[in-house]
């Protein structure tokens, strides 16, 4: 039988930065293929039988594929110096799990298909869960083909760089049609588990979140010889947003975070021109984050208008919150929850986007949470402890095993 500890052992040096310890797989990068490559290997040495659909997105059956199948898995792409847990523990524990149910001699009453999904941090492109909102219709194919990653290049040439063909993504309704249930495993990115003291949990539900593209436009000029009074930085514009978001976050007990931002011409001795940057923000509720938003578009406005700068904002993708299936969730946290005091598992929401967010507007679909006892994620010190991950590994196999013999 392929272990967990083995899988994860083949995995975990692909992509891997040296020094840090995080890790580099954008999509279609040769390590993002390396990773590719190793999960038709891993799937096809487990007797699953490997495909490829038109956006990129990669299926293991077991069984011929059909209707009310039963799809678990998550992804391989990583964030820049993203930890080693986000998305891949997700693919390794439903390997691991169908390769424990095959041993066992299971005879499953329907499909079931591991899947990992293309581009969902939207680290190189921009766009998250673009292979999953590609199958579902959520974004057009002439948008994701023209999507640049910063060095310029199309989404569709790097995907036809890769050997696949980009004029032929798009909405996929028959392969959608096939999934019956969606289960995704994925590292809790919080403490929400540390503090209930479990290592397996139920996702409630999703918040709304979203991406938006702040361009601050002042003039270029010499730092050493422009007095204060006659300069245009865009960075005191940018820099004073920056601050306005966090402060309407915490009044409207949300999140709104700048974590990525480039300046022209970005020299030392020179006064930007231009900087762009990206806010991402999440909210308990819809109304709330349109608030904060708008709050922090208004404060980049009128800031922009005090130092001579232009603002622009543009929203590069929004997602409304996720309620996932009642029904399908309180079953399995009563199902996987059994040895628990409260005879269920945790069930708790979270702020983070997932494949699985964006399917469950279309079939029931569930997610599970392994504890991470740091807290930490989208960094090196992303953990979850081998005794943890074991008990994912049983938790989604008790999943799959009841979903596809019932």
């Amino acid at each position: 039988m392929t272990g967990f500890d083995q899988l994860w052992r083949e995995l975990r040096p692909i992509g891997r930065v040296a020094g840090s310890g995080g890790y580099q797989r954008f999509s279609w990068t040769p390590a993002d293929l390396s990773g590719r490559e190793w999960f038709a290997s891993t799937a096809e040495s487990v007797g699953l039988s490997v495909e490829v659909d038109r956006n990129g997105n990669q299926w293991a059956w077991w069984g011929a594929p059909g209707a009310g199948a039963v799809v678990t898995g998550s992804h391989l792409d990583s964030v820049p110096d993203g930890g080693a847990f986000d998305g891949p523990l997700g693919v390794v524990s439903s390997l691991a799990a169908v390769a424990s149910l095959t041993a066992r001699g299971l005879s499953p009453s329907r499909p079931l298909a591991v899947v990992n999904f293309v581009e969902e941090e939207g680290a190189r492109f921009g766009l998250p869960c673009l292979g999953s909102r590609l199958l579902t219709g959520a974004v057009s194919p002439s948008r994701a083909r023209d999507l640049r990653d910063p060095s310029g290049v199309t989404w569709a040439a790097a995907m036809d760089a890769a050997g696949l063909d980009a004029s032929g993504i798009g909405a996929d309704p028959d392969r959608l049609g096939l999934i019956g249930t969606f289960v995704e495993l994925h590292v809790e990115q919080g403490r929400g588990l540390v503090e209930s003291g479990s290592a397996v949990g139920v996702a409630s539900a999703i918040w709304p979140h979203g991406r938006w593209r702040f361009e601050f436009a002042g003039e270029a000029n010499h730092a050493g010889t422009t007095r204060l009074a006659d300069r245009r930085d865009p960075m005191l514009t940018f820099a004073s947003t920056v601050l306005g978001a966090r402060e309407q976050a915490a009044l409207a007990g949300a999140l709104a975070t700048f974590g990525r931002v480039s300046v022209e011409p970005n020299g030392t001795n020179a006064i930007a021109s231009l900087v762009r940057a990206w806010l991402d923000s999440r909210a308990p509720d819809e109304s709330s984050l349109a608030r904060v938003v708008e709050a922090v578009t208004t404060l980049a406005a009128e800031r922009g208008d005090r130092d001579g700068v232009k603002v622009t904002v543009t929203a590069e993708s929004t997602t409304p919150v996720v309620e996932f299936n009642a029904d399908l969730r309180d079953e399995l946290a009563v199902l996987i929850g059994a040895g628990d005091a409260a005879g269920r598992a945790p069930i708790l929401p979270t702020g983070a986007g997932h494949d699985a967010g964006v399917l469950s507007a279309h079939v029931p679909t569930a997610m599970l949470f392994v504890r991470n006892p740091t807290g930490v994620s989208h960094a090196p010190g992303e953990f979850a402890t081998p005794d943890d991950c074991a008990l994912g590994v049983e938790a989604l196999s008790a999943v799959l095993e009841h979903l596809v013999t019932r």
